[in-house]
């Protein structure tokens, strides 16, 4: 029996992965960096470190990660702080319905304390939270499963009664490594068979998910 659900961020609660990374484009446009959208479909749901580990990894050890990481930054919090955190469909309903049946509720971040938690506030999502750890609270990046078990073990709970709702694939390895109920729900990557055997189920949207944890949980 299901006694708490698990949130990744960017990609599940929010539609921010593509808009980070048409920022990161306008850089590279800027400074002539090649194939930056698939340098950054590789980095998903990893944490800061392992990103500018990966990306030196393709560019070079002389590439300016920390110079235009900034611009990057600075681009994405122009934009949500104008336009708002575009939140996906489904997540109030999910997180109401989740409070009101008694499941503990947790997110599971790879993006630091300070980037995460101002936009969870812009929109009321830390209300919903009884514990929050974010990518700065960990060693290991996804896809080790640190972050899940470091998660349910603040939320008092044992893994296997944990839902992890994923959109990554390091998310969903991380998730699945650590024994959770891994439930993915795809965003700008397709679920491909290591994630369709990794996950409980894949699932379109986060009504999908209210309706099968309602069913299943």
């Amino acid at each position: 029996m299901a006694k708490a659900v698990i949130f990744d961020m960017d990609g599940v609660l929010f539609a921010t992965e593509e808009m980070v990374i048409v920022c990161w484009e306008k850089i590279a446009e800027k400074y002539h960096i090649e194939n930056v959208r698939e340098a950054c479909y590789e980095c998903l749901g990893t944490t800061k470190q392992m990103t500018e580990e990966l990306f030196l990894r393709r560019y070079g050890e002389h590439f300016s990660y920390e110079e235009y990481k900034g611009e990057v930054r600075e681009l994405f919090q122009n934009w949500w702080k104008t336009e708002g955190m575009p939140v996906k469909k489904g997540v109030y309903e999910l997180m109401d319905w989740l409070k009101g049946n008694g499941f503990r509720i947790a997110l599971a971040t790879s993006t630091r304390r300070e980037s995460a938690l101002p936009e969870l506030e812009s929109c009321g999502l830390d209300q919903y939270l009884d514990v929050m750890i974010f990518g700065d609270m960990v060693t290991k990046s996804k896809p080790d499963p640190e972050i899940y078990l470091l998660a349910a073990e603040k939320l008092g709970v044992e893994p296997s009664e944990c839902f992890a709702i994923e959109d990554s694939y390091n998310g969903v390895r991380s998730a699945a490594r650590g024994g959770l109920r891994t439930i993915m729900v795809p965003d700008l990557l397709p679920s491909v068979p290591e994630t369709d055997e990794l996950s409980e189920v894949v699932l379109a949207d986060l009504n999908q998910v209210l309706d099968y944890i309602q069913k299943n949980g």
